[in-house]
């Protein structure tokens, strides 16, 4: 296990950098995973997280990304409901990149 340090609080994360304990997150760790992802957050990109968080907490699972996009698309309007729309904020993957700024779980599937 590893860990980062937000704020002067340690968090524990898993080889890969996700956060172990999703209930410590904050958005200053959002914040923080996201520079390390090298994304700088807009409105758009926290929309976006919100919405995965909020998902999560209805289903108890990080959707994949075809899911994801389908539910975005219905929530938030069939512009932001595209693979291109999604790419062009997370371009590592959606699903994996956005889950780990948001504090979940890789989704299953995800490589």
């Amino acid at each position: 296990m590893s860990s980062i340090e937000v704020g002067g609080k340690s968090y524990e994360t898993d080889e890969e950098g996700y956060l172990v304990d999703l209930a410590e997150w904050t958005p200053e760790v959002g914040s923080y995973l996201a520079q390390t992802e090298g994304i700088e957050m807009t409105e758009q990109h926290w929309e976006v997280i919100n919405f995965l968080r909020e998902y999560f907490e209805e289903y108890q699972i990080a959707p994949a990304v075809r899911v994801l996009t389908k539910a975005i698309g219905k929530k938030l309007g069939a512009d932001k409901g595209t693979s291109e729309y999604l790419y062009g904020l997370f371009p590592y993957g959606p699903g994996k990149q956005a889950c780990k700024i948001a504090g979940l779980p890789k989704p299953t599937g995800c490589i």
